[in-house]
């Protein structure tokens, strides 16, 4: 699910919610628009601990290249070796970004996959022609920029530990169904860090509360996450309000 918007000072209109079937049709989508400041709901970079103890490529281009020529049963090998080789409690390796964000690892091949993810998607964002802030040199004027986005960190800044989404039909509750209204409604009150005002239709909003799975509501969090992005750029930062100190292998999440 992609969530398209635009940005006015702080109030973010969602202009289109667009459904995705394939990876193909993800790249096409991308390509088709000229200018974009992308959230993406996927890591960007592995661990550096992971990296180096595998003996990749330490540059991040070079090493997603060569995790790119990898097939999926090359990587869970890979990284189930280096988990087996740790100690119970320390088994996966973390970015340092990981922490502030409360994410997973991006090293986890299960329970979410993340790093099926990231060598799924961050190749065709890449061919998509986007410039990754952190992760590459500052390119002032790129048309199209991509950011990790995590939907969650900024869910659980509105709702603390309740949950408001569920792949399981049985896990799809009215409890769930409450929380998804109360995030929307504090997304259109601004009431966030970024005090970012989103503007909806009635029919927007009944879309993004009727979406037990959540994936049409995390669209629009990661919309919220590229615009405070973008107007962070605005501001004159070069880094879409990434850290100063961002790892250029890692990565960070906007926002964390």
């Amino acid at each position: 699910m992609l969530a398209w918007g635009h940005c006015d000072g702080q109030r973010l209109r969602l202009a289109q919610l667009q459904g995705i079937t394939s990876l193909p049709d993800f790249q096409t989508a991308l390509q088709a628009a000229p200018r974009w400041v992308g959230g993406f709901d996927l890591p960007f970079g592995l661990p550096r601990e992971l990296v180096e103890t595998l003996g990749w490529p330490l540059d991040w281009q070079a090493c997603i290249g060569h995790y790119a020529t990898l097939a999926r049963a090359d990587i869970r090998a890979h990284f189930a070796a280096f988990c087996d080789a740790r100690p119970v409690g320390g088994k996966f390796a973390h970015r340092a970004t990981d922490i502030p964000a409360g994410s997973s690892p991006s090293m986890k091949w299960v329970n979410p996959p993340v790093a099926y993810m990231l060598h799924a998607g961050v190749p065709l964002i890449q061919a998509a022609g986007a410039h990754f802030p952190g992760l590459q040199a500052p390119q002032p004027q790129a048309p199209c920029v991509a950011l990790e986005a995590y939907p969650g960190m900024l869910a659980r800044e509105i709702l603390g530990a309740r949950s408001y989404k569920s792949d399981d039909r049985a896990k799809q509750t009215p409890e769930r169904l409450i929380a998804r209204k109360d995030l929307v409604n504090a997304l259109e009150l601004g009431q966030s860090r970024w005090q970012l005002r989103l503007q909806l239709s009635h029919a927007q909003r009944d879309a993004l509360v009727a979406d037990a799975s959540g994936d049409t509501l995390d669209a629009v969090l990661c919309l919220v996450q590229a615009a405070w992005a973008q107007l962070r750029h605005s501001q004159g930062d070069p880094l879409y309000g990434l850290p100063a100190g961002t790892d250029p292998l890692e990565g960070w999440i906007v926002g964390a």
